[in-house]
């Protein structure tokens, strides 16, 4: 497909006004968290209706369901779909982090099923790598697959997986051989969200939302072929997958469908609007407050814009993703301290209430893709090249690393 961006822009727009819902006629029952399966099914659907109409995975191959079109088209389509409801949760993590990560790392078969699945709105992805006793240290995973003849045997436990109640397949970083030190005994595999031995609970957070879910794994039987990359050669399918993490969790990332990730509103609405509703529009005080938060934005817009051409151009190392995703989680912080702020005691009542339960939702940001810790940790060691801190597990078998209490 050979067309312009300000050609595609065009067409982007007249097929937007005509087919696609506008924002504000949105369901807003599929905001309450006690209405998330209901949330989920509408976005297959928006997601179907972008599909059917020529405009889902713009900058995906071709060959693999997309239009094979450039990173530019995707954000020009991206600028005029703001006035229109998309299906923003499907960016994260299935397109944006798990199809970016197959389309790199995996095989033909698994790029034309699994890509083109998620772009049809036949198929959710997630990702299976936190274990609740591993921390910050992914290469460290105990959850383990042992071969028995031609099939892999799956057990142990995976958490804080969003959305995975509602996959099809999930991104598994599991132990393969516990001989060589802890990095090169991994081997990435795509799981069946509701194979036969997979159970899934559901974690509520104190905003109410079930979104994040804890796994267990016993003896799941998994085919040769759902190897993602090679075996034992996980970490390098791991790391791929992190910078996609890092790049969609700071706003840079090419394969999602339309600019947002299905956040709460009380997250995208003006501060103005805010400001407005409770009395407080003309405060010298609050409108400084709206004016740093609409700073911030801009160098968050002009960061992103800058390390997508540095990536893209090969300037900057992988590592430089961590850069755009540490600056979307301090945005993402501020911007909820001046929600409360401006908000007052109405934060917690009446209709501006909806503040107070994002504030409860605060820390999500400096968490999600990786811990605002570890992005600074990477920036200084990878991008920065400062020394990196000691391990005492460097080159040690894993299973000479003492697990658990001494």
């Amino acid at each position: 497909m050979s067309i312009s961006v300000e050609e595609f822009r065009v067409s982007a727009k007249a097929w937007l006004a005509d087919n696609m819902p506008r924002i504000e006629d949105r369901d807003p029952t599929l905001d309450d968290p006690e209405n998330d399966t209901a949330s989920w099914n509408r976005t297959r659907e928006l997601q179907k209706m972008l599909w059917n109409g020529g405009f889902a995975g713009i900058a995906f191959p071709s060959e693999y369901g997309g239009l094979g079109l450039t990173p530019e088209h995707q954000r020009a389509f991206n600028a005029e779909s703001r006035p229109y409801e998309l299906p923003f949760r499907i960016n994260i993590p299935t397109l944006s982090i798990c199809a970016a990560t197959i389309l790199d790392m995996g095989s033909e078969q698994q790029k034309r099923d699994r890509i083109g699945g998620a772009l049809r709105g036949d198929e959710l992805m997630v990702q299976f790598l936190s274990e609740p006793r591993g921390g910050s240290d992914l290469a460290g995973v105990t959850t383990r697959a042992e071969r028995d003849g031609d099939v892999w045997i799956l057990n142990g436990a995976k958490i804080w997986s969003s959305g995975a109640y509602a996959a099809d397949y999930g991104l598994c970083l599991v132990r393969t051989d516990w001989s060589v030190p802890k990095h090169a005994g991994l081997t990435m595999f795509l799981v069946p969200v509701h194979a036969d031995g997979v159970t899934i609970r559901r974690i509520r957070q104190v905003n109410g939302s079930t979104e994040f879910c804890e796994e267990f794994f016993d003896d799941v039987m998994l085919p040769a072929d759902a190897v993602v990359g090679e075996v034992n050669g996980g970490w390098a399918v791991a790391s791929r997958q992190l910078y996609w993490e890092r790049t969609s969790m700071g706003g840079g990332s090419p394969y999602v469908s339309g600019v947002g990730r299905g956040v709460a509103p009380a997250a995208s609405r003006p501060l103005t609007d805010l400001a407005r509703s409770v009395g407080r529009l003309d405060d010298v005080k609050v409108r400084e407050l709206i004016g740093e938060s609409r700073a911030n934005h801009l160098v968050q817009a002009a960061l992103i814009t800058r390390v997508g051409a540095g990536l893209a151009g090969g300037h900057l190392p992988g590592p430089s993703a961590s850069m755009t995703r540490l600056f979307h989680a301090e945005t993402d912080w501020r911007d909820s301290d001046i929600r409360l702020e401006i908000a007052g005691s109405a934060a917690v009542t009446g209709p501006t209430g909806e503040v107070g339960e994002l504030f409860l939702n605060r820390q999500a940001g400096s968490l999600g893709g990786g811990s605002t810790e570890m992005a600074r940790n990477v920036i200084s060691e990878r991008v920065l090249g400062m020394p990196r801190e000691p391990a005492a597990d460097r080159d040690v078998p894993f299973k000479d690393v003492k697990q658990g209490r001494a």
